[in-house]
């Protein structure tokens, strides 16, 4: 069993250690995360991704198209003036940024909105929604926005582990290798993920 000071020593403020200790705890036990090294390496990622678990939704309120090209590598052929119309504009840059990949649709489809990142490891795409509901038996396809909500945010983050056989890099302490998995080729704050890694190992020692 863990406990919100073990939470807290990992670097989990206390408000949130305690909002989310049984959501963590049902999934470290439903989803294999039984050692020091794969709590510490599934929380690192998760606390990047959510902003220390105060963040299970993901906010594409960019402010300007310097700020889009340096988070979606993909978008940065695109000609300025359609990455300007995404600017402060959260629909438009999700339908744009996640068309056609993931499983959804094109940019018309709205699918880039509709299952935009959320849970605490930022779930995206229809394929990825579609296959934690088929693994979880919720209704995330028709209502994504479950996923926003503490249980179905661990939940659903316990199954992206699981499925892509996360505890096995961590068990090899490869928190490179995880946030490529979790991040993608971007490796965002990497240095975080490997500092957050290393305070939570002890903690839930």
């Amino acid at each position: 069993m863990i406990s919100i000071q073990q939470l807290v020593n990992a670097g989990v403020g206390p408000m949130r250690a305690s909002e989310f200790l049984v959501p963590l705890q049902r999934t470290f036990d439903i989803f294999g995360i039984n050692t020091p090294a794969r709590r510490a390496a599934f929380l690192a990622q998760c606390m990047v991704e959510s902003m220390n678990l105060s963040r299970l939704e993901e906010d594409l309120s960019y402010r300007s198209v310097d700020r889009i090209k340096a988070v979606f590598l993909r978008l940065r052929p695109l000609p300025e003036a359609r990455l300007a119309a995404a600017v402060r504009n959260p629909q438009a840059l999700a339908n744009l940024a996640y068309a056609n990949i993931n499983g959804n649709g094109n940019e018309a489809s709205g699918d880039g909105w509709r299952f935009l990142g959320r849970g605490i490891i930022q779930t995206t795409g229809r394929a990825n929604y579609e296959a934690a509901q088929i693994g979880l038996g919720r209704p995330y396809v028709s209502q994504p926005e479950l996923m926003a909500q503490p249980e179905d945010a661990c939940l659903s983050a316990g199954f992206f582990w699981r499925n892509n056989n996360l505890n096995a890099l961590a068990d090899a302490h490869d928190i490179d290798g995880i946030t490529r998995v979790v991040n993608g080729k971007a490796m965002r704050e990497r240095e975080q993920r490997a500092d957050l890694f290393d305070r939570g190992l002890p903690a839930f020692a």
